[in-house]
Protein backbone atom coordinates (compact mmCIF):
# COMPACT_ATOMS: atom_id res chain seq x y z
CA UNK A 1 0.00 0.00 0.00
CA UNK A 2 1.53 3.32 -1.22
CA UNK A 3 -0.31 6.70 -0.34
CA UNK A 4 0.99 10.26 -0.28
CA UNK A 5 1.16 11.38 3.49
CA UNK A 6 -0.90 14.56 4.07
CA UNK A 7 1.05 14.85 7.87
CA UNK A 8 3.67 17.67 7.30
CA UNK A 9 6.53 15.70 8.94
CA UNK A 10 6.14 13.05 6.15
CA UNK A 11 5.95 15.02 2.57
CA UNK A 12 7.97 12.39 1.11
CA UNK A 13 6.41 9.42 -0.52
CA UNK A 14 5.20 6.86 2.19
CA UNK A 15 4.27 3.11 2.37
CA UNK A 16 3.55 0.03 4.76
CA UNK A 17 5.35 -3.01 5.14
CA UNK A 18 4.24 -4.80 8.08
CA UNK A 19 5.23 -3.40 11.07
CA UNK A 20 7.58 -0.95 9.09
CA UNK A 21 6.49 2.23 7.70
CA UNK A 22 8.54 3.27 5.00
CA UNK A 23 8.99 7.17 4.11
CA UNK A 24 11.17 8.19 0.82
CA UNK A 25 12.36 11.48 0.36
CA UNK A 26 11.89 12.54 3.69
CA UNK A 27 12.53 16.31 4.47
CA UNK A 28 14.48 16.40 7.82
CA UNK A 29 15.81 19.51 10.01
CA UNK A 30 17.53 21.30 13.39
CA UNK A 31 16.36 24.52 14.33
CA UNK A 32 18.96 24.04 16.98
CA UNK A 33 21.65 23.40 14.42
CA UNK A 34 20.06 25.40 11.63
CA UNK A 35 20.39 22.53 8.87
CA UNK A 36 18.16 20.73 6.72
CA UNK A 37 18.13 17.64 4.60
CA UNK A 38 16.41 14.96 2.61
CA UNK A 39 16.47 11.44 4.32
CA UNK A 40 16.83 9.16 1.14
CA UNK A 41 14.84 7.09 3.31
CA UNK A 42 13.57 6.51 6.88
CA UNK A 43 12.25 3.22 8.62
CA UNK A 44 9.74 3.49 11.58
CA UNK A 45 10.02 -0.46 12.81
CA UNK A 46 7.24 -0.96 15.50
CA UNK A 47 8.22 -0.18 18.47
CA UNK A 48 6.52 -0.01 22.08
CA UNK A 49 8.91 2.50 23.57
CA UNK A 50 8.78 4.10 20.19
CA UNK A 51 6.86 7.69 18.98
CA UNK A 52 3.02 7.47 17.54
CA UNK A 53 3.02 8.84 13.92
CA UNK A 54 -0.21 10.80 12.24
CA UNK A 55 -1.53 8.63 10.67
CA UNK A 56 -0.35 5.00 11.69
CA UNK A 57 -1.85 2.50 14.48
CA UNK A 58 1.05 2.06 17.69
CA UNK A 59 4.38 3.26 18.21
CA UNK A 60 7.93 2.99 16.05
CA UNK A 61 11.40 3.64 16.18
CA UNK A 62 12.96 5.73 13.55
CA UNK A 63 15.50 4.54 11.78
CA UNK A 64 17.36 6.93 8.54
CA UNK A 65 18.54 4.97 5.62
CA UNK A 66 21.44 6.10 2.94
CA UNK A 67 21.87 5.08 -0.29
CA UNK A 68 25.60 5.17 -1.49
CA UNK A 69 26.42 4.47 -5.24
CA UNK A 70 29.81 3.06 -4.07
CA UNK A 71 31.59 1.33 -1.51
CA UNK A 72 32.37 2.20 2.16
CA UNK A 73 34.68 5.33 2.55
CA UNK A 74 38.04 4.86 4.33
CA UNK A 75 36.72 8.47 5.89
CA UNK A 76 33.87 8.93 8.24
CA UNK A 77 31.75 11.00 5.62
CA UNK A 78 29.07 9.00 4.85
CA UNK A 79 28.45 8.13 9.23
CA UNK A 80 28.61 11.66 9.69
CA UNK A 81 25.95 12.76 7.02
CA UNK A 82 23.72 9.73 8.84
CA UNK A 83 24.83 10.96 12.19
CA UNK A 84 23.07 14.61 10.94
CA UNK A 85 20.17 12.84 9.71
CA UNK A 86 19.50 11.31 13.41
CA UNK A 87 20.07 14.81 15.26
CA UNK A 88 17.20 16.03 13.08
CA UNK A 89 14.95 12.88 13.48
CA UNK A 90 15.93 13.46 17.10
CA UNK A 91 14.81 17.37 17.55
CA UNK A 92 11.74 16.75 15.04
CA UNK A 93 10.29 13.97 16.41
CA UNK A 94 11.11 14.20 20.42
CA UNK A 95 12.82 10.92 20.52
CA UNK A 96 16.34 9.17 19.97
CA UNK A 97 17.88 7.75 17.29
CA UNK A 98 20.76 5.01 17.95
CA UNK A 99 21.08 3.31 14.95
CA UNK A 100 21.12 4.11 11.08
CA UNK A 101 21.38 1.93 7.66
CA UNK A 102 24.12 2.48 4.87
CA UNK A 103 22.98 0.66 1.21
CA UNK A 104 26.18 0.76 -0.73
CA UNK A 105 25.26 -0.39 -4.31
CA UNK A 106 28.91 -1.52 -5.63
CA UNK A 107 29.10 -4.42 -3.03
CA UNK A 108 25.19 -4.92 -2.54
CA UNK A 109 25.33 -5.09 1.29
CA UNK A 110 23.25 -2.59 3.70
CA UNK A 111 25.31 -2.37 6.96
CA UNK A 112 23.93 -1.23 10.52
CA UNK A 113 25.58 1.73 12.01
CA UNK A 114 25.32 2.88 15.42
CA UNK A 115 24.57 6.34 16.26
CA UNK A 116 26.63 7.28 19.18
CA UNK A 117 27.17 10.61 21.08
CA UNK A 118 30.58 10.62 20.01
CA UNK A 119 29.55 10.42 16.43
CA UNK A 120 26.63 13.44 17.61
CA UNK A 121 28.87 15.32 18.72
CA UNK A 122 31.31 15.70 15.93
CA UNK A 123 28.81 16.17 13.94
CA UNK A 124 27.55 19.45 15.80
CA UNK A 125 31.35 20.49 16.08
CA UNK A 126 31.97 20.19 12.51
CA UNK A 127 28.47 22.28 11.61
CA UNK A 128 29.44 24.58 14.20
CA UNK A 129 32.91 25.34 12.46
CA UNK A 130 31.27 25.86 9.28
CA UNK A 131 28.68 28.15 10.28
CA UNK A 132 31.55 29.93 11.89
CA UNK A 133 33.19 30.18 8.43
CA UNK A 134 30.05 31.64 7.17
CA UNK A 135 29.97 34.21 9.74
CA UNK A 136 33.50 35.45 9.39
CA UNK A 137 32.96 35.17 5.34
CA UNK A 138 35.82 32.39 4.90
CA UNK A 139 36.32 29.57 2.63
CA UNK A 140 38.61 27.17 3.33
CA UNK A 141 40.98 25.87 0.41
CA UNK A 142 39.73 23.55 -1.84
CA UNK A 143 40.79 19.95 -0.98
CA UNK A 144 40.63 18.50 -4.81
CA UNK A 145 41.17 14.24 -5.51
CA UNK A 146 39.46 11.35 -7.56
CA UNK A 147 36.30 11.20 -5.01
CA UNK A 148 35.84 14.81 -6.78
CA UNK A 149 34.36 12.75 -10.26
CA UNK A 150 31.44 10.99 -8.28
CA UNK A 151 30.20 14.22 -6.51
CA UNK A 152 26.91 15.23 -6.79
CA UNK A 153 28.17 19.21 -6.93
CA UNK A 154 31.11 18.64 -9.43
CA UNK A 155 29.10 20.71 -12.05
CA UNK A 156 28.80 23.30 -9.84
CA UNK A 157 32.75 23.07 -7.77
CA UNK A 158 33.94 22.01 -11.27
CA UNK A 159 37.55 21.21 -8.85
CA UNK A 160 39.59 21.51 -11.92
CA UNK A 161 39.46 25.21 -11.79
CA UNK A 162 40.28 25.84 -8.08
CA UNK A 163 43.67 24.17 -9.21
CA UNK A 164 44.04 27.59 -11.36
CA UNK A 165 41.53 30.11 -8.94
CA UNK A 166 41.33 30.30 -5.01
CA UNK A 167 37.45 29.08 -4.11
CA UNK A 168 37.00 32.50 -2.80
CA UNK A 169 37.33 34.44 -5.82
CA UNK A 170 35.58 31.74 -7.36
CA UNK A 171 32.39 32.30 -5.18
CA UNK A 172 32.62 36.01 -5.05
CA UNK A 173 32.74 35.94 -8.83
CA UNK A 174 29.65 34.16 -8.84
CA UNK A 175 27.60 36.33 -6.80
CA UNK A 176 28.64 39.36 -8.36
CA UNK A 177 27.13 37.80 -11.73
Amino acid sequence: MSERSRDSTFTGKREKRGDKLIVRAMPVKSEELKITGICDVVEFVRDEHGVEINGADGKYAAYPVEYKRGKPKLDDADLLQLAAQAICLEEMLLCDVNAGYMFYNEIKHRVEVPLTLTIKNKVKLIIAEMQDYYKRRYTPKVKTGSFCNSCSLHSICLPELMNKRSVKSYVEGKIRE
